[in-house]
């Protein structure tokens, strides 16, 4: 089971305490304090994971950026990624239940997906245009 980051019992405002504050919570099951050396080897190799996961985290954001029909204009964020996602979903559903694709299109594999992104394109304008005029 993955733990949970976010509870964590270690926040950014521990870091201002000295190592010696530190060492008794930070203590190996047998009991003996951990050398310098094996807390900076395990913060290293923390890093090391971090970054991993950051760029992998950052590979998957791109991977779904490329499929996401976007404006030219478009530089999305991660959270505008994943609400226009999220949309995009919801109009391919809408796509699907309304039977609005013919066999010969769905055939060509290419030519579905330029029609599905200008559709999707102006049906996201539509939904910018409305919501920006009801405000």
């Amino acid at each position: 089971m993955m733990q949970d980051v976010s509870s964590s019992p270690v926040s950014p405002a521990d870091d201002s305490l000295s190592n010696s504050e530190e060492e008794p919570d930070r203590q190996q099951g047998g009991g003996s304090p951990q050398s310098y050396e094996e807390l900076q080897t395990q913060r290293v190799m923390a890093n090391v994971r971090e970054r991993q996961r950051t760029q992998s985290l950052n590979e998957a954001f791109a991977a779904l950026r490329k499929i996401i029909p976007t404006l030219p204009s478009d530089k999305l964020s991660k959270i505008q990624t994943l609400k226009l996602a999220a949309r995009y979903i919801d109009f391919l559903y809408q796509v699907l239940q309304s039977d609005e694709l013919d066999s010969k299109m769905a055939s060509c594999s290419y030519v579905a997906h330029e029609r599905l992104s200008y559709a999707f394109s102006v049906w996201r304008m539509e939904g910018a245009w409305s919501m920006s005029a009801s405000h």
